[in-house]
């Protein structure tokens, strides 16, 4: 049997290629990270051709630290961040454009426009996501609109969209020498053209978006042999899984009963709840999303609470204002400091996400006082994400008519004691960190190894999940209470900040 199952984890930042053991061990990883496109305010791209070139970089780079030979790799699974949006030419493989990344904000007005009729509610119960700046439709349709030429050469076939998914699934598997051109139900359920009850595209949401269906991926579960790859550094090897990052997560803690839950804090910070096969749809505030799809079994769905801003903000203050140097410092500032001195960072960069879903709404800092100083600012940057949490736990609560035990925590920013232990205080509830932090490629690999045998079934992952680390609540209710209701005054005066 072979030793090793490998994970292309495609991220808002970086590219990463992992090779897990069998025991969900990393054997082997690189990573590199791709230039982020602002061309003007609330603009953010990526450039495509960066991202192929970086990821078959970091597949060789990986393999051959680890002295690794492909031949001992099962299969390969895809994890990737969601909503983001390429079209691409199917004659040359080159992207009409840069991709547009799921935090742009450039069709606010069209999503305002297409409010006026129905509310921004209007394509909820389809598709399980309000309309928002967030997801792939109105992306695709603003590319098809001001790429010149871009709607008539959709409409004669010559082009094709994908989550970044497909995108690199469609380079890998022989691009325009047969590359499959195949997305998974987890990324099609982000673009709001999905519909949850049928897992296929509907023909409704493509009509009133504007979109010819022969742009779309074949829709396939996240679980089976898509193709081979054709790279020269994977030739052969089975790409067999895919899911979008947040759904990876999920399945990187074993979340696979109803009412589990994980919360992922990276440049977003994303909590999931796995409702099962039960598709509960949100009336405080949430997404609801496919969870995953394991071969021919049915589709489980989930909850979601996404949050746009909270490792991005330490990246903000590190590299917009200079308060710190290195990313990991702003633990060792905030703890200068006994307390946020009554100050509140509400991180509405590109609006507010859920359960507000505030495209108007933008970033304040309130509180300020002679008092405050960096170390101040520092502890409202941690906090600001443990109480977008809280929001979204309550929500999710309400949702699902289940309360919450504990939360299971990955991401880059569990390292940080401060910030754990000051979530698990706001929450009132445990925070528990696995030994196996890296959840989301694993997700992805788990997914490929059940594809090819190379997994058992999801009885054999659960016993692979451990714990390493639990946060317990220290803080009083009366501070708990003092805190929260302060959060909630600072996040009222972002609201309706520009007129859109």
């Amino acid at each position: 049997m072979k030793k090793y199952i490998g994970a292309i984890d495609q991220g808002t930042t970086s590219t990463r290629f992992i090779v897990f053991d069998a025991d969900g061990r990393i054997v082997s990883v690189a990573q590199k990270e791709h230039r982020q496109i602002y061309p003007k305010p609330g603009w953010v791209e990526h450039d495509p051709a960066e991202i192929i070139a970086n990821t078959a970089e970091v597949i060789g780079a990986a393999l051959q630290s680890g002295g690794i030979p492909s031949t001992e790799i099962a299969a390969v699974g895809i994890t990737n961040q969601r909503e983001t949006t390429v079209i691409w030419d199917k004659q040359t493989g080159k992207a009409i454009a840069n991709a547009i990344v799921w935090q742009d904000t450039r069709v606010a007005d069209e999503v305002t426009r297409y409010a006026m009729n129905g509310g921004q509610n209007r394509f909820r119960e389809a598709t399980g996501l309000p309309l928002s700046t967030y997801f792939s439709s109105l992306k695709i349709r603003w590319l098809l609109d001001n790429v010149a030429g871009a709607r008539q050469r959709a409409s004669a076939g010559e082009l094709l969209f994908g989550t970044i998914d497909a995108f690199l699934l469609w380079h890998l598997t022989g691009g325009t020498n047969g590359g499959v051109h195949v997305t998974d139900v987890t990324n099609a359920s982000r673009t709001q053209l999905l519909n949850l009850k049928t897992l296929q595209w509907d023909p409704a949401l493509l009509d009133a978006f504007g979109i010819p269906a022969s742009l779309l991926p074949a829709v396939k579960s996240s679980s089976e042999i898509y193709a081979e790859a054709s790279i020269a550094a994977l030739k052969g090897v089975p790409i067999a899984g895919i899911l979008g990052d947040q759904q990876a997560a999920l399945v990187g803690q074993t979340c696979f009963q109803q009412g589990e839950v994980k919360n992922t804090y990276g440049t977003g910070c994303f909590l999931l709840m796995n409702t099962g096969e039960r598709l509960v749809q949100s009336a405080y505030g949430l997404l609801t999303t496919v969870a995953y799809k394991f071969g021919k079994a049915p589709a489980h769905y989930a909850l979601e609470g996404s949050v746009a801003i909270s490792g991005a903000l330490v990246q903000w203050l590190r590299d917009n204002l200079g308060i710190i140097q290195n990313s990991s410092d702003v633990e060792t500032l905030a703890l200068t400091v006994t307390d946020n001195g009554d100050v509140y960072f509400v991180p509405a960069f590109s609006g507010l996400y859920a359960p507000y879903w505030k495209d108007s709404a933008r970033g304040v800092i309130a509180g300020l006082t002679r008092y405050a100083n960096k170390g101040h600012i520092a502890r409202a940057v941690l906090e600001a994400t443990a109480y977008q949490t809280r929001d979204v736990v309550e929500a999710m609560e309400k949702d699902a008519q289940i309360e919450l035990k504990s939360v299971r925590v990955d991401g880059g920013m569990v390292v940080n004691e401060l910030l754990m232990q000051f979530q698990a205080d706001i929450l009132n509830r445990e925070v528990v960190r696995p030994v196996v932090q890296e959840t989301t490629a694993l997700g992805a690999a788990y997914a490929a190894g059940l594809a090819v045998g190379f997994y058992s079934g999801i009885e054999e992952l659960r016993t692979k999940w451990k714990s390493d680390r639990v946060w317990k609540p220290k803080m009083a209710q009366l501070d708990r209470d003092r805190f929260y209701r302060g959060w909630k005054k600072a996040v009222a005066r972002s609201f309706d900040w520009t007129d859109n």
